[in-house]
């Protein structure tokens, strides 16, 4: 498990991640990070394990957004054999498997409304119990992710209160990229060794007018956009410095004067309309974003996109 150390990066933004890390760590409190995508929140959820006393325990993470519809339950608190069709023998849920450990709940925001009484709980009683079957203690700590305002979602009623409020015991807010512009070149230098090792290319550095150019860049897919674009560049440099074109980066949020949702809802469309309205796949929307497809699919509602052409041409 990476330390809270593998939070890379020198400035004060990341720098409060880190000591709010330190702190929670060695407690048994329930921690809810929030932040854009791409900010790296599993990075803090897994570093939140390693600095606590569950450290030698298992890491399980599951992605709320991802659940597929009517097998939620299942997924998260297992299910015994026969309890419904399909079902041919029984099953441990995440709750189970990360007895003993932690238990990082991406994207809560996502929950299914069904699902958010059955959660909150197990919090407060910390027993579930499978599908079909009998309850099950565990003994598991919970940390929770999230891209959404989850206050808003509350006073929306599209997020239980007293969920939230338990979710929210210790929340860490992990900074966009775009607030810790002095982090980038030792971020990208991490990278370009990571990737110069991974893809066997010999050990080069980043030009100096890439370095100044990954520095103005306003990182709308935050940390993972730049990963993204400094493994592209390893792969495909074959001069003596590695070099990121201007055009990969496309336009600056702030040079064009748009507000940042503006400029995001922008990014998408011309993402679906480079891909052919393909999402997932190589050369797919959310791979030319830099994003996990149901992550851009979130990003889609939110901004009125549809899987319908017509909503995006």
């Amino acid at each position: 498990m990476p330390p809270a150390e593998s939070l890379l990066g020198s400035g004060p933004a990341i720098g409060a991640v880190r000591s709010a890390v330190a702190r929670v760590g060695p407690t048994d409190a329930t921690v809810l990070v929030h932040g854009e995508t791409g900010t790296g929140k599993e990075l803090v959820a897994r570093a939140v394990h390693a600095a606590s006393r569950r450290a030698g325990g298992a890491f399980v993470a599951a992605n709320c957004g991802a659940f597929v519809p009517g097998l939620a339950a299942s997924e998260l608190f297992g299910h015994a054999a026969g309890a419904f069709t399909g079902a041919l023998k029984a099953r441990r849920g995440k709750f189970e498997a990360a007895h003993g450990g932690t238990l990082f709940l991406d994207e809560v925001g996502e929950l299914p409304p069904d699902l958010q009484p059955l959660l909150l709980r197990v919090l407060q009683e910390r027993v579930v119990e499978p599908v079909g079957g009998d309850p099950v203690p565990v003994n598991v700590r919970v940390v929770a992710a999230t891209n959404r305002d989850l206050a808003a979602d509350v006073a929306r009623g599209r997020f239980r209160a007293d969920l939230f409020y338990r979710l929210n015991v210790f929340p860490v807010r992990v900074p966009p990229l775009r607030e810790r512009a002095g982090d980038v070149a030792e971020l990208a230098a991490q990278f370009l060794r990571e990737f110069a090792g991974a893809h066997d290319r010999p050990a080069r550095e980043l030009s100096i007018t890439t370095l100044r150019l990954l520095a103005a860049h306003t990182w709308p897919g935050n940390v993972r956009e730049l990963r993204n674009v400094i493994e592209r560049a390893v792969i495909l440099s074959t001069g003596p410095e590695v070099a990121v074109p201007q055009e990969w980066l496309g336009g600056s949020p702030v040079a064009t004067g748009r507000t940042w949702a503006a400029e995001e809802k922008a990014r998408i469309l011309d993402a679906l309309r480079a891909a052919g309205g393909r999402v997932y796949g190589p050369g797919g929307a959310a791979q030319r974003l830099g994003l996990r497809p149901t992550t851009l699919y979130g990003k889609m509602r939110k901004h009125g996109l549809s899987k319908d052409a017509a909503s995006w041409q």
